[in-house]
């Protein structure tokens, strides 16, 4: 099996996140042992953010590095054992809020479209939308 990282590069639909992870210096956080749960907006996600904003991050790692913190949780959560959770707190600090049945699964704003990809070092949730926080 490979890490969180290795499954992002490799899967090819997460080339906006894994330069963003790579600009924000958070490779090797996201190559430890973990676990970590993380919550991966596809490359459609990032594209739906308005003109400019990609552009205005990246020249300001510290700003993405929060972002990007905001998307992982420390420990490894499924899809099932989230079920009931209203709320994890993320590395960033601030609570990422969870509403989830059998049939639907979301956070903050953004919705899972797949769930429970395993890695050495945590799980992956891919989700739809960027989670900005505030």
């Amino acid at each position: 099996m490979a890490d969180i990282v290795d499954i992002a590069v490799g899967a090819g639909n997460f080339q906006t996140l894994v330069t963003a992870v790579q600009t924000a210096n958070l490779v090797d956080a996201l190559k430890s042992p973990g676990p970590f749960t993380v919550f991966a907006p596809y490359d459609d996600a990032f594209a739906k953010l308005p003109p400019g904003t990609i552009t205005t991050l990246v020249q300001n790692p510290p700003q993405l590095g929060r972002i990007l913190t905001f998307h992982v949780v420390s420990g490894k959560y499924t899809k099932a054992d989230l079920m009931g959770v209203d709320h994890l707190v993320s590395l960033e600090g601030s609570p990422i809020p969870i509403h989830s049945t059998p049939d639907y699964f979301e956070v903050k704003n953004a919705t899972v479209v797949a769930a429970d990809i395993e890695a050495d070092n945590g799980i992956i949730h891919v989700i739809d939308t960027v989670m900005l926080m505030g």
